[in-house]
């Protein structure tokens, strides 16, 4: 048994009975259904995520500028696509039927993420002879080895940007230093199964554009307007999403990288298909919610016998074509960001500068929102590095060990794989494995949202009683600290030592970034959408939700960037220079770290002149208003739970502002 599944259900047990009880007792029983389906499909989005940046860079053979890039643009369109689908469902089909169709095309794409195809191959060519690579194994189990006279021979970086082969007898056919730019590295991959990877994806990010803006919506919907539980009743939603991350990463993470990739991803498709089952099935106890504004209009015929529900999902069809071609193409996403951006924010100076002129309190709440959706773009820069520079640093640079030797307590034995072998077998004791996938490490986070959530959220509670409460832009000012804090850990500890003979550095220093990063979101998340929504002039609110969601698109495609600007060189999916390595990845999260911090003090420094902006949103009772439920609990997943435009409208405190 693996520890951190050991763990995982220790973790799960202590926080998931008071949950389920909860909901059990004093929630509407489509509560559960929405609970288990949400959870599923992020066990499966997150299963699938945290294997990503491995599958580009050991199964085909990418290098880390390609893979750390495609990553970037997957996450980019996978935050922008949920806006195209809430608009969909409030004017089309629904959100039921629009949740059904996006499991249905996830299913479908988690089922060909599933297969693998035959593993990329790479070959070395010097003085016109070829020479192949063999690789064997699975993490920290993968051998690569270069194959000369039909003998397999190590290799490492040579100094200077040359590869030097270990143990060449005299006479070999080549040196056993190759200086740099004296040889050819070549990969032949599988065309079709690439191919297939690109359709998987394609339909993943259309499968997430129709699900994850709805499913939400409709825990709103559950509960009548002004119902005391409709926040608590959030707070549990968003715990299943977090319980659903965490044992993906957890489960997807550990069989993909010790068994292999379509064990992962394979469970992956089965935890969306459980999801969908489970939606389906439970459709008596959503109370008729979710369903079309107009389902005569819809059924009526539109071209020859298709109707309007036929052609949204014809179209859905086709969407995924265009996001099959667009995917590879990062340039083109890239291009397409910064049009956007120049266009949205043009379009926000136009409002302020001219339209708001006059208005004033109008006016300095759109600058706030602004500035608020500037620290988002900065600050999940920096977090999504977790599913690539850091997954890939955690990889090669972490030991991933919790044990430094194989040790017995009492009837068990505690021992990574290396260690059970070198200590000759478990001899008749109960064998703990204590090692850890990188992919694993992505549990961290999710992990300890779980055990602190409810902390923070009795904290910003027992805070707002008391008036205590931080502005908005002092809390994502205090985000951004924490989350360059824990990119500056990891360079503080290595630069103090902390690295062993394999330019490896103890995995709690991982722990604690991902402990600061995680304490950071519950700084942000929970406030930032639901500041949008109130900030934001009523006529213009759905754009201005679309712009915060572009904001993750850009910070996902920008993080890729970072992180493939901070990749090394590797031969058959895995670094020649662990060193060089280490030292890249360092002087990244040197830089990230202290971006992080400075921007963080900024903003901590501004908010003391820029929170009067928000001319008392934040308190309704002020103006008269009976206080609005925002439905944003603070129990979140690292990306900002998508609603649709509808229920973002409905929850504004006054139409008129």
């Amino acid at each position: 048994m693996n520890i951190v599944i050991l763990l995982g259900i220790l973790v799960t047990l202590v926080t998931g009975i008071p949950v389920l009880l909860q909901m059990v007792k004093t929630h509407p029983k489509g509560l559960m259904i929405l609970f288990f389906a949400e959870m599923w499909e992020r066990f499966s989005f997150y299963g699938m995520r945290g294997l990503l940046i491995f599958f580009l860079t050991q199964h085909f053979l990418f290098d880390d500028e390609f893979a750390s890039s495609q990553y970037g643009s997957y996450g980019s369109l996978v935050y922008l696509l949920p806006l195209v689908g809430g608009i969909v469902a409030d004017r089309y089909i629904g959100t039921r039927k629009a949740i059904v169709f996006g499991a249905l095309l996830l299913v479908a794409g988690h089922g060909l993420m599933a297969y693998e195809g035959r593993p990329a191959t790479q070959s070395l060519t010097f003085a016109g002879q070829t020479y192949d690579v063999r690789i064997e194994g699975r993490a920290e189990g993968r051998t690569t080895r270069l194959i000369v006279g039909g003998q397999p021979y190590e290799y490492s970086a040579e100094e200077g940007g040359g590869l030097a082969i270990a143990g060449l007898p005299a006479g070999s056919p080549i040196p056993s230093v190759l200086p740099g730019g004296s040889y050819q590295m070549a990969e032949d991959r599988d065309d079709g199964a690439v191919r297939v990877f690109y359709l998987a994806l394609a339909l993943i990010i259309m499968g997430v554009g129709f699900l994850k803006p709805n499913i939400s919506t409709i825990v709103g919907q559950l509960y009548p307007k002004g119902d005391p539980r409709r926040d608590s009743g959030f707070t549990l939603y968003y715990y299943g999403i977090n319980l659903g991350a965490f044992w993906a990463s957890v489960l997807c993470g550990y069989l993909g990288q010790r068994y292999g990739w379509n064990w992962g991803f394979g469970l992956a498709g089965i935890g969306m298909f459980l999801g969908l089952v489970v939606f389906v099935l439970g459709k008596p106890l959503l109370q008729g919610k979710g369903e079309a504004p107009d389902p005569v209009r819809l059924k009526q015929p539109v071209v020859g016998p298709l109707n309007r529900e036929w052609l949204v999902y014809l179209f859905g069809l086709l969407g995924v074509l265009v996001v099959y071609f667009v995917v590879p193409n990062h340039d083109l996403v890239g291009t397409g960001l910064i049009v956007s951006t120049v266009l949205a924010l043009g379009f926000i100076g136009y409002m302020i500068l001219f339209k708001l002129k006059d208005d004033k309190v109008a006016r300095e709440r759109m600058m706030l929102a602004t500035v608020l959706i500037f620290g988002s773009v900065i600050f999940f820069t920096l977090f999504e590095q977790a599913g690539s520079s850091l997954n890939l640093f955690a990889d090669r640079n972490v030991d991933l060990s919790v044990t430094s030797a194989a040790t017995s307590f009492g009837p068990f034995l505690l021992a990574s794989p290396a260690q059970l072998a070198a200590a000759g077998g478990a001899g008749g004791r109960i064998w703990i494995d204590t090692g850890i996938t990188a992919a694993q490490t992505q549990s961290f986070n999710a992990g300890f949202i779980l055990i602190f959530a409810p902390i923070f959220a009795a904290m910003w509670a027992g805070l707002a009683r008391n008036g205590r409460d931080p502005n908005p832009v002092m809390k994502f000012g205090l985000a951004l600290i924490q989350v360059g804090l824990g990119f500056l850990v990891v360079v503080w500890g290595v630069n103090a030592g902390l690295v062993n003979e394999a330019f490896r550095t103890p995995l709690v220093m991982l722990l604690f970034l991902y402990l600061l990063h995680t304490t950071g979101e519950l700084f942000l998340s929970p406030v930032g959408l639901s500041e949008i929504t109130k900030l934001s002039v009523a006529s213009i609110v759905s754009f201005m939700m679309a712009v915060w969601f572009m904001a993750s698109s850009i910070a996902h495609f920008v993080g890729g960037q970072i992180a493939a600007a901070a990749g090394t060189e590797t031969v058959g999916g895995q670094v020649l220079d662990p060193g060089a390595a280490l030292n890249s990845s360092i002087e990244s999260f040197n830089m990230l770290g202290w971006w992080g911090v400075g921007l963080g003090v900024a903003f901590i420094a501004s908010s003391f002149f820029i929170k009067q902006w928000a001319h008392g949103v934040n308190n309704p009772e002020s103006e008269g208003e009976k206080p609005v439920p925002t439905g944003f609990a603070p129990t979140v997943d690292g990306e900002r739970q998508v609603t649709s435009p509808a229920a973002i409208r409905g929850e504004r405190p006054d139409p008129a502002l």
